[in-house]
């Protein structure tokens, strides 16, 4: 979610929101508080929504169309509302959308893609009196004086909070991360409201039951707002990486840490995406690295950071190394997820058809009804995933044609909404870190061995 920007300009921004000021950054928005206001907003997205699709469907009716409900609603209008409204509100009605977003790739609907899409790039800020006021409320009003700077405009916005840079007296350069206000508050009814969005656009079948995820959602999200456990669990994965000098974990400052501040080393490096314009063997060498600790984490550490956002990642040229960022999604794994992924994977490397089809049941990534109605389909897909996993050498995750053939497959069967199903929550966490992690080897072209790294774990796990 947050990263810590190399080459950031160090010019430093009054604490104030006086619009007077040349130096006021137009894209800070006061971020809705309370619940009733927070509920004002989606009421105003929704009669907004609810406007457009009169509009164009009085647009279509007068062409002689027969306009469909579908049509109307993913409008680039009723669009730009939504990403403005959410983007506006942050918390866990933009964390959603990123969520979304990341999770159903190249499944979803062209114009919701584009919707949700925008979403992972576009965060507005805190105004600084809103800024000052939150610090106050964590740290004091005496706060300033202990720093030797302070960037009051942040490096960063995302979701849940933004990121400041500053200096203490005696030296120490930190990466400042604060919670937008009334975010914590807001998590349970700002899922409600998201999911009735999706209801009420017949984005979702009425049969499917969506609660449990929607519990699960609101329950990560929670831990998420809490800084101290990220704290702690940042702490955690530097102790477990520490013999890997691959990877660079921020270390907590404990001074300046509350439930809703949280406080780290500033660790200087690029954007991750700017690996795409390196030579081919530092791409491979980077996304080998970030493979091996998704297995580690799945195989040895017991635990995973969940949230495979291309910002967590930054990467240091010079020295060849990855900084880790953002440590909220980090949770144990659950050892029956694993342990069905273990016998899907050994399935799909021993090329047995039959035995991934009865893994994926197994770990609940499809319905029996699924194979019922649709086992044509789900056969040649599983076909085309065996015969990728298994070519000699090394995986071009470059090469994304067969994804499109999967795609159309899916879209396919996704025509029948009877047969949506969602997977356990548990699998889910695992599967959204694993397919992010190779979009990320999609993104920068590279050529992994991936089938001796999943070899070599298996083997290593079967011994254990």
């Amino acid at each position: 979610m947050m990263a810590c920007v190399c080459g950031i300009e160090k010019t430093e921004f009054p604490l104030t929101d006086n619009p007077k000021d040349s130096r006021a950054r137009p894209e800070s928005r006061a971020v809705p508080r309370g619940r009733i206001s927070r509920l004002g907003r989606f009421g105003q997205l929704a009669g907004g929504i609810a406007g457009g699709v009169v509009a164009e469907g009085a647009r279509r009716v007068a062409r002689g169309e027969r306009p469909k409900m579908r049509d109307m609603l993913l409008t680039p209008g009723n669009v730009n509302r939504v990403a403005d409204q959410l983007s506006q509100l942050r918390g866990a009605a933009m964390k959603l959308g990123q969520m979304i977003s990341m999770d159903a790739g190249d499944m979803l609907p062209e114009e919701l893609s584009a919707l949700l899409a925008r979403l992972r790039d576009k965060a507005y800020h805190m105004p600084p009196k809103q800024l000052q006021q939150t610090l106050n409320e964590q740290w004091g009003e005496g706060w300033r004086r202990r720093f030797k700077r302070f960037t009051a405009h942040p490096v960063a916005a995302a979701s849940i909070g933004q990121v400041h840079r500053a200096t203490t007296p005696d030296g120490r350069e930190l990466a400042i991360k604060v919670q937008y206000p009334g975010i914590t508050d807001s998590i349970d009814s700002d899922v409600d409201n998201v999911a009735t969005l999706l209801r009420v656009s017949g984005m979702l079948p009425k049969e499917l039951d969506i609660q449990p995820l929607l519990e699960e959602a609101k329950r990560q999200l929670h831990e998420e707002t809490d800084y101290l456990r990220e704290g702690n669990e940042m702490r955690e994965f530097g102790a477990l990486l520490a013999d890997d000098p691959r990877f660079v974990v921020p270390v907590l400052d404990e001074e300046f840490t509350t439930d809703r501040v949280l406080a780290m080393s500033w660790e200087e490096g690029h954007a991750i995406e700017k690996l795409a314009d390196a030579d081919q063997e530092q791409r491979n060498q980077v996304m080998t690295a970030l493979m091996e600790l998704v297995l580690r984490e799945m195989y040895a550490f017991g635990r995973m950071q969940t949230d495979p956002n291309f910002a967590n990642y930054r990467y240091r040229p010079e020295t060849n190394q990855l900084v880790l960022l953002d440590f909220g999604a980090a949770r144990e794994v659950d050892q029956q997820a694993v342990t069905n992924y273990r016998a899907l994977l050994k399935a799909g490397l021993a090329q047995d058809h039959e035995a991934v089809l009865q893994g994926a049941l197994n770990a609940g990534f499809m319905s029996p009804l699924a194979v019922e109605r649709h086992r044509d389909i789900i056969d040649r897909m599983v076909s085309i995933i065996v015969e990728e996993a298994n070519r000699p050498g090394l995986f071009d995750f470059g090469d994304r044609a067969f994804v499109g053939v999967l795609a159309e497959q899916g879209r396919s069967m996704a025509e029948d909404r009877a047969i949506w199903h969602i997977p356990p929550v548990e699998a889910l966490f695992l599967q959204r870190k694993i397919s992010g992690t190779a979009l990320l080897a999609a993104r920068l072209k590279a050529k992994v061995d991936i089938r001796s790294m999943v070899e070599r774990y298996l083997v290593e796990g079967d011994k254990g």
